[in-house]
């Protein structure tokens, strides 16, 4: 049976990107814009670009915040990019009284303009993984260069989370994951060979 891959219909852009890097890798995706949706599929990947509040209203308005959530509870495999990483966190100071998921502790907090550092962080820059010896980074080079574009990134409460760090005047957990559910910062999807390979191996 062919493996069925799910990706989050959150009402933002990005889709198209990753839906094409699935099929570049010989996968198809299928969109998951209701609690339905998720019954036919054995992966999940929730991409995102835009602004937190208006990200977790749509996963309300469409239902999706409890089934997700199980889907997470259950330890089944997850991959969450960027947005789709910090929504995984209770709220943001991006959207003072907008909930997140909650599924891990900690905050989304915004980068300190005090380094004199131009926000957002966007470019490439260097992903350090704690545990290099896990599968999500099984092939990946050392050092491995990524590319992000964002202003806010999750603090998590229990850093035994952090699965990698990366230095933007400050170090912050650059992904953070546990058991089956992996998700990050930066953008495996617009990262060449490396982003792909990490997309490959959530796959495989």
């Amino acid at each position: 049976m062919a493996m069925r891959v799910g990706v989050i219909d959150y009402g933002g852009g990005n889709l198209q990107n990753v839906l094409n890097v699935l099929h570049f890798l010989g996968t198809e995706g299928q969109l998951v814009a209701s609690p339905s949706d998720l019954d036919s599929i054995d992966r999940l990947i929730f991409p995102g670009v835009g602004s937190f509040g208006d990200c977790v209203e749509d996963l309300d308005q469409k239902s999706l915040r409890a089934p997700i959530l199980e889907w997470l509870q259950e330890d089944r495999p997850f991959f969450g990019i960027c947005l789709g990483y910090q929504v995984l966190f209770e709220s943001s100071v991006e959207s003072p009284g907008k909930r997140g998921l909650g599924f891990f502790e900690g905050t989304v907090e915004r980068f300190d303009s005090g380094h004199g550092l131009k926000i957002p962080h966007m470019g490439w820059n260097e992903v350090n993984p704690i545990h290099p010896e896990l599968p999500v980074w099984e092939g990946a080079p050392s050092p491995l260069h990524l590319y992000f574009v964002h202003s806010f990134y999750p603090k998590p409460k229990d850093d035994a989370l952090v699965q990698s760090t990366t230095d933007y005047g400050d170090s912050f957990a650059s992904s953070a994951g546990a058991g089956n559910v992996f998700a990050c910062q930066f953008h495996p999807e617009r990262s060449q060979e490396s982003g792909l390979r990490l997309i490959q191996n959530f796959l495989s």
